[in-house]
């Protein structure tokens, strides 16, 4: 049997982000240091061991979550390695696909945190794993299903969970043209449009959130890997644990006016455990 390490490459570094790991970290330091803080500064600071990475399938069709083949993800910062333990147990429940390394190497959802993670976790560089997963197009059962599978990692406060996921993408390249004349401009009707979605995850409810996508198709990418988190925290609120979700910051690519434009939202947000 072969000991040889498999390495996933930073396929989209020299493309979508740089391949210079000194350019890259700047570029972080800079981005990072613009944050605005919600928390006074810490006395004391839990690092986790395990980062689980959902992202969503772009490329294949997929009806269940898929697991990488390899050993490493390789970051023009530093390589991360899969926890191949955890990687064990979740092989064993029978719900899980392995992705082949194209598939892997094609995909842009979970690499495009690669470097993010790997930046905030550059002093406990040797002391943590990751755990990418792709995501597929789950049913509303299979949401649930792997909600509640996950559901003990979430729990653990040794584990971050980073979910992968755009907001709108709107526009005739992205056959989806929504609009609320109501809201005025377009680029407004495509906010007010994401932020009822946001609202909604805010609110920790998988079934409206399920019930604003049947009603509106807002392509969010991340639907699916967003839908498996809701669950999750459903799954754990059952059991007494107490958890909020606030969205930090909303952006888009440009402001849409007229039906020729095009663009794509972004949001990010945050879950506490009380």
């Amino acid at each position: 049997m072969s000991n040889r390490v498999l390495c996933r490459e930073a396929s989209h570094a020299g493309s979508w982000y740089t391949a210079s790991g000194p350019q890259l970290s700047a570029q972080l330091e800079g981005w990072l240091s613009q944050v605005q803080s919600t928390k006074r500064p810490a006395r004391a600071i839990i690092a986790p061991r395990r980062i689980f990475i959902l992202g969503p399938s772009h490329h294949v069709p997929l009806s269940r979550c898929a697991l990488s083949s390899v050993d490493i993800y390789r970051t023009p910062l530093y390589d991360l390695r899969i926890d191949q333990k955890v990687y064990a147990d979740l092989w064993k429940t029978g719900m899980f696909e392995r992705m082949s390394l194209q598939t892997d190497e094609d995909e842009h959802s979970i690499e495009m945190h690669l470097p993010y993670t790997a930046k905030a976790m550059e002093s406990h560089k040797d002391e943590f794993t990751i755990v990418p997963v792709l995501v597929g197009a789950l049913s509303e059962t299979k949401e649930q299903e792997f909600g509640k599978l996950f559901s003990k990692y979430l729990a653990d406060p040794c584990n971050l969970f980073v979910v992968s996921s755009d907001f709108c993408h709107w526009g005739q390249r992205f056959r989806y043209s929504y609009y609320d004349e109501s809201q005025g401009e377009i680029y407004r009707s495509i906010e007010h449009l994401d932020k009822m979605g946001m609202s909604i995850i805010e609110q920790l409810d998988p079934v409206s959130f399920s019930n604003y996508l049947k009603k509106y198709h807002n392509t969010i990418c991340g639907r699916h890997p967003i839908g498996v988190l809701l669950n999750a925290i459903t799954e754990l609120q059952k059991n007494g644990m107490n958890m909020s979700f606030s969205f930090l910051n909303y952006a888009q690519s440009s402001q849409c006016r007229n039906w020729q434009d095009s663009s794509v939202s972004y949001a990010a947000g945050a879950l506490m455990v009380h």
